[in-house]
């Protein structure tokens, strides 16, 4: 038997992989599941709550600023839930994958730094913007956003710009099995990072500006035709228009680079499982052993999308060693279906823009405000089902060609408990964050905008004069008591 069928048969071996690899990867994407799509509210809501408020100065709109005022607090909760699963997130990469940092941690510690000090500066600015309705003058006001909104993006490029590294390394050279050389810059500068960034850049204002206005889309589905409303759905709506038409494009020059640096990703993302010239591009399907079935064939199609020519094959899945695919059947479904959700908005929102330009509102049709309310759902799954394709795709390996993700995560079995217990938090933190925003959604709606400070001068005020009347009632009655019995 040859030594690399025994390494074959080892790595296949479920047995041999360490106790915590599977909770890990759970874990991890149960963690970043989740916290991705708050961190798209980071990204992308503030230039929305700075054009929202800047509509309302400009142009002295009670409505933009009351909208404005009601959306900064909608950031604050937002940012606050983001923080719990942010800092999970921190501690969770020595914990679950301790191979990864314990190698690599030199390499990625300054992306990581500077994230944290974008997450400072992001909450700093957002309490002064909060703090400072009606104590800031407008116009400086409203520039209290401005910070908020490039520690946001920034520190979402960091991270960003890890996981890029991840697909891509860079900034290091192995040495004798050591780690040299080390260019942390490299992993902020690479052109890998740049792309991605940008892909997720704009995922990010797909997500938030459909989530906004189908809140607002529901709302006219009840009724509610006014001004705020209009507003309301109109500014979200324009940015993930804008969003949604430009996304096709960075996806396809994003996906023009795999074939160069991940070819294996490539073939599982058009399930090509012998390399074929022209190359068709697949619909469906399902990789069943070893034999593509139930998909839909269009010839030349692949190698346009993926090679951009009419020739150039997409290297089959047969020229690589079994333990060096990804799962293609979910990497191969996750990609379309960020594909197929990412070109229905884009022809919801090309269509609403035509009408539009011909004189027709389509959001006086109840069947397109269906359709928005579900947009901002689509566009979080459009998102999950894109990453998975990442992620999944990249696999065997967390550091590609360098590290595999089973040599990353450690052998302690009692990570299943952490999985458990991280479930729990992050059902409550959900729970709670429809509490309170539903909570707020119903005060606005009965016109209480600002909620009673439970400490602080004025209510210690109010409580004094309400003691003060109370002691002056029971005095009163005493007296009146004191009267009677003397009569």
């Amino acid at each position: 038997m040859l030594v690399t069928d025994v390494v074959v048969q080892v790595l296949a071996d479920p047995a041999v992989e360490p106790a915590g690899l599977l909770p890990a990867r759970q874990q991890m994407a149960l963690s970043l599941g989740w916290h991705i799509i708050l961190a798209c509210f980071g990204v992308a809501f503030p230039a929305m709550l700075f054009t929202m408020h800047l509509i309302g100065i400009r142009r002295d709109d009670p409505n933009a600023l009351m909208l404005a005022r009601k959306w900064g607090k909608v950031a604050a909760v937002l940012f606050a839930i983001g923080a719990v699963s942010g800092t999970v997130l921190s501690f969770e990469m020595g914990l679950l994958w301790p191979g990864l940092m314990g190698t690599y941690g030199d390499v990625l510690g300054l992306p990581f730094a500077f994230e944290g000090l974008a997450f400072f500066l992001e909450a700093i600015f957002l309490g002064i913007y909060l703090y400072g309705w009606d104590r800031i003058p407008p116009k400086r006001h409203v520039l209290m956003v401005l910070p908020m909104a490039v520690a946001g993006v920034f520190g979402t490029y960091c991270v960003i710009a890890v996981n890029a590294w991840m697909n891509v390394p860079v900034g290091f050279e192995v040495v004798d099995g050591q780690v040299t050389n080390i260019d942390p810059w490299a992993v902020l500068f690479s052109s890998a990072a740049f792309w991605q960034f940008l892909h997720m850049w704009i995922a990010a204002y797909m997500v938030v500006g459909f989530s906004v206005a189908a809140v607002y889309a529901v709302g006219m589905l009840r009724g509610r035709r006014d001004r705020r409303h209009h507003l309301g759905f109109t500014i979200p709506f324009a940015f993930a228009s804008v969003a949604a038409v430009i996304q096709p494009v960075v996806g396809h020059l994003l996906g023009n680079r795999l074939a160069e640096r991940q070819p294996a990703k490539l073939a599982a993302f058009e399930l090509a499982t012998e390399t074929e010239s022209p190359s068709p591009l697949r619909i469906g399907g399902f990789l069943i052993d070893g034999t593509v079935r139930w998909a839909i064939d269009i010839p030349y199609l692949g190698s346009i999308v993926a090679r951009n020519s009419f020739t150039a094959p997409v290297e089959g899945l047969d020229t690589f060693p079994p333990e060096d695919r990804p799962p293609v059947n979910i990497t191969h479904w996750a990609f379309q279906i960020m594909v197929g959700i990412g070109l229905l908005l884009m022809l919801s929102v090309i269509a609403y823009w035509v009408a539009r330009w011909r004189g027709h509102d389509l959001t006086d049709r109840r069947w397109f405000l269906r359709l928005v309310a579900v947009s901002g759902v689509l566009a979080i799954i459009a998102v999950e089902a894109g990453w998975v394709a990442t992620e999944v795709g990249r696999q065997p390996w967390v550091v590609y060609g360098f590290m595999r993700t089973s040599e990353a995560a450690g052998d302690n079995p009692g990570l299943w408990w952490v999985l458990g217990v991280t479930a729990v938090v992050y059902s409550g933190l959900t729970v709670g964050a429809i509490i309170v925003l539903r909570s707020m959604a119903r005060r606005w709606r009965a016109g209480d905008v600002e909620l009673p400070s439970p400490y602080g001068p004025e209510s210690a005020l109010a409580s004094s004069e309400a003691r003060g009347g109370a002691h002056r009632d029971t005095r009163g009655d005493t007296h009146g008591d004191t009267g009677e019995e003397r009569q």
